[in-house]
């Protein structure tokens, strides 16, 4: 009964790109905690960044320096800030030299107050890979980064990147390769593997009992029995017949350019496709403001807005939250499903 009772741990979230939208997004997701009654969270970063920031959009907050333990407390008053040691001193839309050790110092201390039990998920504010690139970062991206924060004993987990909404979730089987590579990439043990993953976190982290999941061909109208295409027939098919084997709940290979209309979508809880712009092109056309980027196959929850760093926008208090605030909801609710 006491577990039961426990008050919910805070989201972390983490700064981003210091020079994006990030703080803009944080500063108006706080500002809106009590009209949309928001999960407590803090912001792992620079409280003199955040602060400069505020001044900067024009928003009337409070800010507190805060550990973790304390967020919760502190959030119905003031937006806690737990420092991490790194400066960022980045203008709005200017990354600098402070950028990216700021932000990857957010993301390793975010993981570490997940997994040594302070937060109760990451929330991950969108970071300028490009900016990462050049001060030696090696990773494609946040979700291969946070899989080698998330590894035991040596052996990194699969991650799988999920952009769900409401009207649609779909999972990318190759995620931040070139068209040429993610070819060479997919194999049946990739497509079983990922389906895997993905069955597993729509019972234990969505509350699905039995999830359908929709799996799109490759090629055009599926590679029209072979015609255009035979990897349906080599790659696809047999990884479905195994998962079927298994009791998970799929169908396809479907043609892609059919999966994602309004009647379609309702047959389904998650669409599975090959390749990286093959998901993420319908789910951004139906749901571009609240889809939130979810990192399946850690041993933690991981959340995200869909969208980047906006330098274009950054300190002008034009960005819009939503998505911030619809992944803040999904990893409290996420959070809440495991407890």
């Amino acid at each position: 009964m006491a577990n039961r009772a426990a008050k919910p741990l805070p989201l972390a979230l983490t700064l981003g790109e210091p020079a994006g939208i990030g703080p803009d997004i944080t500063i108006a997701a706080w500002l809106r905690r009590r009209e949309l009654n928001l999960p407590a969270f803090y912001l792992l970063g620079d409280e003199a960044l955040i602060a400069r920031r505020a001044r900067a959009i024009g928003a009337d907050i409070k800010i507190a320096a805060a550990t973790p333990g304390e967020a919760a407390s502190a959030f119905a008053d003031a937006l806690p800030v737990v420092a991490t040691g790194e400066p960022a001193t980045a203008e709005p839309g200017k990354p600098d030299a402070s950028s990216a050790p700021a932000a990857l110092a957010s993301i390793r201390q975010a993981v570490t107050d997940v997994r040594e039990g302070r937060a109760g998920a990451v929330v991950t504010n969108p970071i300028a890979k490009s900016v990462l690139y050049r001060a030696g970062f090696r990773h494609p991206g946040h979700t291969e980064f946070l899989a080698e924060l998330a590894a035991e004993d040596g052996r990194v987990p699969q991650p799988v990147m999920m952009l769900w909404s409401p009207r649609l979730a779909v999972v990318p089987v190759t995620i931040h390769v070139s068209i040429r590579d993610a070819l060479t990439e997919l194999t049946s043990a990739l497509i079983v593997s990922t389906v895997r993953i993905v069955a597993a976190e729509l019972t234990s982290r969505f509350g699905i009992a039995q999830p359908r999941i929709a799996v799109s061909g490759l090629n055009p109208h599926a590679g029209e029995d072979g015609s255009l295409g035979h990897e349906e027939q080599t790659i696809i098919a047999p990884a479905l017949k195994t998962l079927r084997s298994e009791g998970i709940e799929t169908r396809g290979p479907l043609p892609a350019d059919t999966m994602f209309h309004e009647a379609a979508r309702s047959t389904y809880d998650c669409a599975i496709c090959m390749y990286h712009d093959q998901a993420l092109i319908p789910i951004k056309t139906v749901a571009f403001d609240d889809a939130v980027n979810v990192t399946l196959g850690l041993p933690f929850i991981r959340t995200s807005p869909d969208h980047g760093t906006a330098f274009d926008i950054a300190g002008t208090g034009k960005a819009n939250p939503a998505s911030l605030i619809a992944a803040l909801r999904l990893a409290s609710r996420m959070a809440a499903s495991q407890s």
